[in-house]
């Protein structure tokens, strides 16, 4: 574990300390999920359940109050050195045995910030190398409400599926809507509100999408 040279000892075997305990948890996690490589850390009161369906390459971690719920007919996929937050919820499906979701693929070296949302019924697809800020949500269905006759409730979801591409920011309190397609290279002012694609190489910066440049000036 490589240390920044300002951090003291004392602090070192702290973080080592709590490190090793993570670690802990996974060994024991790790039994039920189904698979895991390398590394694998936990941290305290983390909820892993249908974990069957939860497959981690190497170097996951899930920090404290993370809830992954693994109901879902393609289960959630991380890849390696993928970091999940504090506090994140990932929900392909209901508590109870409703409609099973389809579920999420997350790249090499991402990460979803602490307090993050991610509703994956419709099949969600985050590359290699994205970072999710703080408190972002992902909606991958949306309710139909066409009919004036009927409840909304009753009129039933569509999922068409969010994908992101590699070499993302996504900033903080952002919010990504079902059908949405962001390209590579990509970064997301805080804030912001994407109801639709998202070009390579773009800069969004706006709630509404209106403010759009080129990264590379064109």
């Amino acid at each position: 574990m490589d240390f920044d040279s300002k951090i003291s000892r004392k602090d070192k075997l702290v973080i080592l300390l709590r490190t090793g305990i993570k670690a802990l948890r996974g060994l024991w996690k790790r039994i039920f999920i189904k698979e895991a490589h390398g590394l694998f850390l936990v941290g305290a009161h983390v909820t892993l359940l249908h974990a069957h369906n939860i497959h981690c390459g190497r170097n996951v971690k899930f920090e404290d109050y993370a809830e992954v719920h693994g109901l879902c007919s393609h289960g959630l996929n991380f890849g390696d050195n993928v970091t999940i937050g504090r506090d994140v919820m990932i929900r392909p499906s209901s508590y109870y045995g409703g409609d099973c979701g389809y579920g999420l693929t997350i790249g090499n070296n991402s990460s979803i910030g602490p307090h993050g949302y991610v509703g994956c019924s419709g099949p969600i697809v985050i590359g290699n190398n994205v970072m999710i800020g703080p408190k972002c949500s992902l909606f991958a269905e949306n309710h139909v409400f066409s009919d004036d006759s009927a409840t909304i409730k009753s009129q039933g979801v569509v999922q068409k599926g969010i994908r992101i591409g590699d070499d993302c920011w996504i900033g903080s309190n952002v919010i990504i809507l079902d059908g949405v397609t962001i390209g590579n290279h990509v970064v997301i002012g805080a804030g912001t509100l994407v109801t639709h694609d998202v070009p390579d190489n773009s800069v969004i910066l706006d709630k509404r999408q209106k403010s759009l440049r080129s990264r590379d000036g064109e």
